[in-house]
């Protein structure tokens, strides 16, 4: 949320006294407009509140019009979606919005003497309702709108359940719950977000994402950590690694450059990247040591490390590309073509909007 500015006006004109004389009165007319924080923010829904005081003197501003403009544009004015509120306290609910959408909003005022807006605000409409019924926050890297916690959903878009873990091997859509941090989300293996759905002895593709949104590709990763570094996110004392990374949870590592360092400092691009690892056959693997997130590309995850061990030789076939977490947080961690040892690996998952 932008910081709260007052924005007051002064307004002076030369008015005719009472009396009729040649004598004039200055016209004082001060509006101050305050917009205060947006509350009870919901996927298509919110409620803007804001104040309005006026310091006038000898002026007849005539009839006077206040209320509320709001845009998904910066600086939104009359031209825009407006609502006129009587009061010095003003509040109201606007509804019909987009999920997901960042939108501006500003008192206004306008009468015979002129038009003032005042201080603007922002605020983000939630993406939709996750597993647990609440709503996910997003935000939004230049031109990308990413989720900001780790998908926990248990069936596909229709509503079809996705299969629990199992070991057949075969190729089934499932599904792990990570037990060392619930809030972490669940990990899936390539068939799930694929949408391969097994269900009442049929196979079938389904859309594993919510409606509109999708599971990211490398090549939108690759523009995720473009951006970042192009906006300051990483120096030669703070690492990629650390700004996408969460404030707790990381094993503790004395390089300034790790996750593990000084974790409080971590996560300043807001991305909140969970350590909970990933799941390999029958367990979890670099629980406080990694984060990694499934792509829509077929066999690759893309992950985070504490930067104790980037070689990932412990883990089958598994192979770390670009390990200088100075300019790289991600690991593209090749896992080749689909085969029967996929199903085994399960990751983290984030959406994009489409």
């Amino acid at each position: 949320m932008k910081k709260l500015l007052l924005l007051s006006a002064l307004l002076i004109f030369a008015c005719s006294s009472d009396s009729g004389d040649s004598s004039y009165n200055e016209c004082t007319y001060e509006p101050t407009l305050q917009a205060n924080e947006v509350t009870d923010i919901t996927l298509t829904s919110a409620v803007l509140n804001g104040s309005v005081s006026i310091v006038s003197q000898y002026c007849d501003p005539y009839y006077t019009e206040q209320g509320f403009v709001y845009s998904t544009q910066s600086n939104p004015t009359l031209d825009d979606n407006s609502l006129v509120l009587q009061g010095a306290n003003i509040s109201t609910l606007i509804e019909n919005l987009e999920p997901a959408t960042t939108y501006y909003a500003r008192v206004f005022l306008t009468n015979a003497l002129g038009t003032w807006y005042g201080n603007e605000i922002s605020f983000d409409t939630y993406a939709f309702e996750n597993c647990n019924g609440d709503l996910v926050s997003t935000i939004v890297y230049g031109t990308q709108r990413w989720t900001v916690e780790n998908a926990c959903f248990t069936t596909y878009r229709d509503g079809t359940p996705i299969v629990d873990f199992n070991l057949t091997g075969a190729p089934i859509g499932d599904y792990v719950s990570n037990p060392s941090d619930p809030s972490g989300g669940i990990l899936y293996n390539q068939y799930a977000i694929s949408g391969l759905s097994f269900y009442g002895g049929v196979y079938e593709l389904r859309e594993f994402a919510p409606d509109g949104w999708h599971v990211p590709t490398v090549s939108e990763w690759i523009t995720l950590r473009e951006y970042l570094v192009s906006n300051g996110y990483t120096t030669e004392s703070y690492s990629l690694a650390k700004s996408l990374a969460s404030n707790s949870g990381w094993n503790t590592n004395s390089n300034p450059l790790s996750p593990g360092y000084n974790q409080s400092s971590n996560n300043s691009s807001g991305f909140n990247a969970k350590p909970i690892g990933f799941f390999n056959v029958s367990q979890f693997v670099g629980i406080g040591q990694y984060a990694f997130f499934s792509s829509s590309t077929q066999g690759v995850a893309i992950g985070i490390s504490d930067g104790s061990n980037l070689s990932f030789g412990n883990i089958g076939d598994l192979n770390a590309i670009g390990t200088e977490m100075s300019d790289s947080a991600f690991i593209n961690a090749g896992l080749g073509d689909i085969n029967t040892s996929i199903p085994y690996y399960y990751f983290p998952v984030r959406f994009v909007k489409d």
